[in-house]
This record gives C-alpha cells, structure tokens and sequence, in this order.
C-alpha cells in the first residue's frame, strides 16, 4: 500500500482544500493529513475560526482522507513518515523547497495551490 500523507491548519474549509486533499489521495492508496493542533497554531502565531476537535471532524468526514494525525511541531514530519510508512509527503507549492531534506525519507510532492481560493481571503471578506 502506497500511502501519502499532508499536513495543515485546514480551518475554514473550501474547495482548494478539497482540490489539495483529492490530488494528494490521487498519488497513493491512502492519505495520512497532519492537523495542526491548537497550540501548535498558537507558536505559529495563526489563529484558526475552528478548534482542532471541530476540524479534525470535518476532515474525518472528507471521503480523501483515511486518517487525521496531530502535527505538533515542525520536526515531527520526519518521524510521521516512518511511523506512518509514508511513500510521499505533499505539500502546497508555496512550501516548494521547505521539505526537500525530506527526501531522504520518502518522495516529496509540491503541489499548485487553488487559484482564487485562500482561507486568509475568506476571513478578509466582509459580508
């Protein structure tokens, strides 16, 4: 089994994460996502509309999704991916580069974010 895995905050849910969440399953078998926790958002400095209990429900309920993990830290990517058995890690292509030290441990995916789609724009819009 081939099994990828992602990582982020993941709050306010649209469709470029639905687009990023369905393009990441389509490289394996199975997807793995690391949720930011509430602290780790904390030490990070970004605040999220929903806690982590609420958004790791809402992930759960996503049909691309087998699994949802807290991500406490940066440094734990390395060990999520020989804990997990992960063939490759995906992240947005505004990371490109970031995680390449990661490549020692599995493949390393940057893929295009959704155009005209962002959680900061939707928490910038007045209604």
């Amino acid at each position: 089994m081939k099994k990828v895995i992602t990582y982020g905050t993941f709050d306010l849910l649209h469709w470029g994460h639905i687009n990023l969440l369905k393009r990441a399953k389509a490289l394996g078998d199975y997807l793995v996502v690391g949720l930011s926790t509430d602290e780790f958002n904390a030490k990070k400095h970004k605040e999220a509309y929903h806690n982590y209990e609420n958004r790791k429900l809402i992930l759960e309920a996503i049909r691309y999704v087998d699994e949802v993990i807290p991500e406490t830290d940066w440094e734990q990517k390395a060990t999520d991916i020989e804990k997990y058995d992960i063939s490759v890690l995906v992240m947005g292509d505004d990371w490109e580069g970031e995680f390449d030290a990661l490549r020692a441990y599995c493949e390393v995916v940057y893929l295009p974010r959704t155009k005209g789609i962002s959680t900061s724009q939707i928490k910038n819009t007045k209604f």
